[in-house]
């Protein structure tokens, strides 16, 4: 554990060598002139599948809103507490991101929750996962992964339900993208215009 946290250290060290060093520094410019990223994603909160470590980006390049399962819930204007969509709205109506990037992945836990084939017990989680409805899938013939993939596409209808995200992408000023990373070959793969999921280039 001491060594896991003193390679933290060391990472912020570096962190700040490259990013926050100079007048004319990354961060020093971010503070100057905010924040204005163009892309959007959706992830797990799964330690193997950071977004930005991923695609190699630097600060400020995208805006990330982090959760089990990576799933969007659909629109609920309600007395209650919307994280994800409190996210999405700053991303999409205040930060104007110009695309979305629905993040799932391989080996998910959450997604292997909503299954909770160990009837486990969860304060929040199984309430949570839920959103997800795996009532029309037939899981001896369905992997996990492969069920991943399906709730990427309730999470692209949940969208849907947002009245500002539906008319942003009507009026194609927003455009949603459905992505699966595997963990085992760090490959993305991805489904665009309702095609299978292919390799992304």
């Amino acid at each position: 554990m001491k060594k896991s946290f003193s390679k933290l250290l060391e990472g912020y060290q570096l962190f700040r060598k490259k990013y926050a060093s100079g007048d004319n520094s990354v961060m020093q410019l971010l503070s100057d002139n905010g924040q204005r990223p163009q892309i959007m994603v959706v992830s797990c909160c799964d330690s193997r599948v950071d977004p930005a470590l991923i695609l190699q980006c630097d600060p400020g390049d995208l805006f990330v809103v982090r959760n089990v399962a990576n799933i969007v819930p659909p629109y609920e204007k309600d007395e209650k507490h919307h994280g994800t969509s409190a996210a999405l709205e700053f991303g999409i109506c205040a930060l104007q991101v110009k695309h979305l990037i629905l993040l799932g992945h391989s080996q998910c836990g959450g997604i292997q929750a909503i299954f909770n084939t160990n009837n486990i017990q969860f304060d929040f989680i199984n309430q949570w996962v839920s959103i997800i409805n795996p009532k029309n899938t037939n899981l001896e013939h369905h992997h996990y992964d492969d069920y991943a993939k399906l709730a990427l596409n309730q999470s692209l209808e949940n969208c849907l339900t947002f009245p500002w995200i539906k008319n942003r992408i009507e009026q194609q000023m927003l455009e949603i993208h459905l992505w699966f990373f595997d963990v085992k070959s760090g490959q993305i793969l991805t489904k665009e215009n309702g095609t299978t999921y292919l390799p992304l280039n």
